[in-house]
């Protein structure tokens, strides 16, 4: 169980790279799985202390194993992380442009896929390490600043019309096609969706549907609802509406194909998530 959770707020100056830091201590005295769910985001766990396994039930490459400092995502289906005794850490969830500026390198390497930190490249494992023997989490916040500020310093620009793109896909919610997008900057739909995945890791209309998906999920989370028994799909939704209107409200075509998104990306109904303890650390 999670026994501390102190967020961090990045120097503003990185505030378009990192919306915040998670620090967390957890211990767990058996095995502790969690169903993680699907997103066009970027987490990076720089932990130290109990390891933990992550698995993507679509491919056992896909994973990591007896790591506690490692890069996940983007992903476009659920994943599992299981881990058992006490762990520590920093949680950091960056947009795809985000990671790829960071990262210096594209994303289409690393989407599906989560990779131990030591194979990235030395500054994040040094990094992990130079947080494990600071004493307070203020501090450690302050050397992750220090850390992304210094690596912005010698990482080249995204490409400016892959950025355009991005933001105009975020800005919609996901609501904007792939042709109106290509429009706006310039590109055959072709030549967008290429670049787009390649850099990002995920073509536009994947990480479309992920945005809308992802939009749902966090007011689920808000709610924290227990279906009625027996009628799982009628629960009473956000605002008391249910899940048709939830449906509505996101951009889906109605509330069956809410809840066949919702299986693809989270594993579960909404139904299901929305019950207390059920959800995943990824944001909600």
């Amino acid at each position: 169980m999670l026994t501390e959770a102190v967020i961090g707020l990045p120097d503003p100056r990185l505030r378009p790279y990192v919306d915040r830091y998670l620090g967390y201590r957890e211990q767990a005295a058996g095995p502790l799985v969690r169903r993680e769910a699907a997103g066009a985001f970027v987490v990076l766990i720089l932990g130290w202390g109990a390891p933990l396994d992550v698995t993507d039930p679509r491919a056992a490459d896909r994973g990591a194993h007896g790591t506690n400092a490692f890069l996940a995502g983007p992903f476009d289906g659920w994943c599992a992380t299981r881990t058992a005794g006490e762990g520590a850490g920093v949680q950091v969830l960056l947009t795809a442009p985000a990671a790829r500026r960071l990262l210096g390198l594209p994303l289409g390497e690393l989407a599906n896929r989560a990779v131990p930190v030591d194979r990235l490249g030395g500054w994040l494992a040094r990094l992990r390490d130079e947080l494990a023997g600071l004493p307070d989490w203020a501090g450690r916040f302050a050397r992750l600043d220090a850390a992304l500020a210094a690596r912005l310093a010698v990482t080249g620009p995204v490409d400016a019309r892959l950025l355009r793109a991005w933001r105009l896909l975020d800005g919609s919610g996901g609501g904007l096609g792939v042709g109106a997008l290509a429009e706006e900057v310039g590109w055959s739909r072709r030549h967008l969706a290429v670049r787009f995945r390649r850099e990002f890791g995920l073509p536009p209309k994947t990480v479309a549907r992920l945005l809308r998906f992802q939009r749902a999920y966090a007011m689920v989370g808000r709610t924290l609802v227990t279906a009625p028994a027996g009628d799982a799909h009628r629960a009473a939704g956000p605002g008391g509406g249910g899940w048709a209107e939830l449906a509505a409200r996101c951009g889906y075509y109605d509330q069956s194909h809410l809840i066949r998104e919702f299986h693809e990306f989270a594993g579960a109904t909404p139904a299901t998530l929305a019950r207390p303890g059920s959800h995943s650390s990824n944001p909600g």
